[in-house]
């Protein structure tokens, strides 16, 4: 599943949407903090002198980097596609060498052709491409039904009593993800409702195209009408919320409902390949936009934005090429093109994989795992986004993972989870996934700033945010450092953090923690910090 607002800011959505009438004003007091806004570049900040905890860009740069060398660095970023003509991004994606354009030859024999750019894994040989998929959970209810339809627990042989139960509770959380996407899109409805007439009645009343968060909180008046739509107005301001972002959700739930937990629909014959065929790895096409690069052109943007263009953002590597594979419809993305995806962007030149998607089902792990173990055998380093479900990962799977089915663990992994620019007890970002033995650390994920299709920008929340400022740090390094390893790159970024013991709210919970106990290194990612320990690390001499 793509990590977007969408995907995790819902539930949140969905809380207004039972608070409705006469309630607005107890429900903004306590949300007043999320009015304010970080700057858009925050993620770039030092602590210690800009006052909020980013990565330290532009100091590392000033103070420790200034005129040194750099060799550029390959960056692989697995997911929704990239627009690879975007301004701020264009000048930094990577151009296959060996291939001729679109002359529908494999000039460089890798298996691919016209791979320019990168690889679209869910797209077919007549140029289309997968938009929308199943999740996970559909895929796995959709086959145990065809085994145990109709049947009960008395006519189940023994040897299937382990598959039959599995399929009961796999069928019970099937049965509750699609009772939500309705509820959903009944109460959005309502919403949407109650919400465009408020608007359209406070612009009638202040005599205005545009109502503005000011314009609103001034209104007083007599009329019961005109404040309850104020109420109606700031409440669904406090979260964000407008006449976009109320059609993104309600998008949402109709879609979950259409395709995501919909069993009947499969995309699948798209993109043509034997799908059984896990070994399988010549499919696709070379469109590495598709229809919704939005996703991974803002993950991009965090990485590899052109530095000081002027223009839109910065990214945080200033020597980066951007390999662009599509392997994550708008639904789960499945094993097999996420495995062959990890050997492209290995077998073609790079030394670091963003990995800003993931789920809580897997069906072929053990392709992936053997994807990972190429990776690592070929010294790539992978950055995977913890997640968005605001769960503790020791507890509860969620793939891909650095664990393989022989229990021992990946030594190329790290998972990232989102930080917030916000201080104290708000913190870590209340929907990131959490974990003292699973998440390595945390970087900041909460209204980031990046590029999006067709020349935008846009702020995004997610750990799909998190993980693409941890990489941009690690192709940072990479690019000054060439000498380092997987390993000691990897290293670097895990010694190197800010650690804090600070007391935080636990992801999904109003309960607090230590900052320490919801990662590995109790720690936040640092490029200054970063760059100090590379360092010290001694350049291997040549032979």
């Amino acid at each position: 599943m793509q990590f977007t607002f969408k995907s995790f800011a819902c539930a949140n959505m969905l809380f207004i949407v039972l608070h409705l009438a006469g309630r607005a004003e107890q429900l903004l007091q306590p949300f007043k903090d999320s009015l304010q806004k970080a700057p858009k570049n925050w993620f770039h900040l030092d602590k210690t002198r800009d006052g909020f905890m980013g990565v330290s860009t532009e100091k590392t740069y000033t103070e420790l980097l200034k005129g040194k060398p750099t060799k550029t660095v390959v960056v692989a970023i697995i997911d929704s596609g990239v627009d690879i003509d975007h301004e701020d991004l264009k000048a930094n994606i990577w151009t296959n060498p060996k291939e001729i354009p679109n002359n529908g030859i494999d000039d460089d024999n890798n298996g691919y052709i016209d791979d320019i750019h990168g690889w679209n894994f869910i797209g077919g040989k007549d140029g289309k491409s997968v938009h929308y998929d199943t999740y996970e959970l559909t895929r796995i209810y959709k086959k145990l039904k065809q085994r145990f339809e109709g049947k009960s627990a008395s006519n189940i042989s023994p040897t299937e009593k382990a598959d039959y139960e599995y399929f009961l509770d796999i069928q019970a959380k099937f049965n509750e993800k699609q009772t939500e996407m309705r509820s959903g899109m009944e109460q959005f409805g309502i919403f949407n409702e109650i919400y465009t007439k408020s608007v359209r009645l406070l612009k009638a009343y202040l005599d205005t195209e545009e109502l503005t968060n000011e314009m609103v909180q001034g209104i007083e008046s007599q009329d019961e009408r005109i404040m309850a739509a104020k109420s109606v107005y700031l409440q669904a301001a406090v979260f964000g919320l407008d006449e976009a972002s109320l059609a993104e959700a309600e998008a949402y739930y109709r879609n979950g409902l259409q395709y995501g937990y919909n069993p009947d629909f499969d995309p699948r014959h798209i993109v043509g390949d034997n799908y059984e065929d896990s070994s399988e790895r010549y499919y696709g096409n070379n469109d590495v936009k598709g229809p919704d690069a939005e996703h991974g052109t803002h993950v991009a943007g965090i990485v590899a934005a052109v530095r000081n263009n002027g223009i839109g953002i910065d990214g945080i590597a200033s020597d980066v090429r951007i390999m662009a594979i599509r392997a994550v419809p708008e639904g789960d993305e499945r094993d097999k093109d996420v495995a062959n995806a990890i050997r492209y962007a290995v077998d073609n030149g790079a030394q670091i994989i963003n990995m800003s998607f993931g789920k809580q089902y897997t069906t072929d792990k053990a392709a992936v795992d053997a994807a990972i173990q190429y990776a690592e055998s070929r010294g790539v380093l992978l950055i995977h986004a913890a997640g968005n479900e605001a769960m503790d990962t020791d507890k509860v799977n969620f793939y891909p993972q650095r664990q393989y089915n022989n229990g021992k663990k990946a030594n190329n992994w790290l998972d990232v989870g989102a930080l917030s620019w916000k201080n104290g007890e708000e913190a870590v970002a209340n929907f990131s996934n959490y974990g003292k033995n699973t998440v390595d650390f945390f970087a900041p994920g909460v209204d980031i700033f990046s590029t999006v299709p067709n020349q935008k920008y846009k702020e995004q929340s997610g750990t799909s945010m998190a993980a693409p400022v941890a990489t941009g740090v690690a192709a940072l390094v990479l690019s000054y450092f060439p000498h380092l390893t997987a390993v000691q790159l990897r290293d670097i970024l895990l010694k190197s953090v800010i650690k804090t013991d600070q007391s935080v709210k636990v992801p999904g919970s109003e309960n607090t923690a230590k900052f320490s106990t919801l990662c590995i290194t109790g720690g936040i990612v640092n490029a200054y910090r970063a760059v100090q320990e590379a360092m010290k690390v001694k350049v291997p001499t040549k032979k």
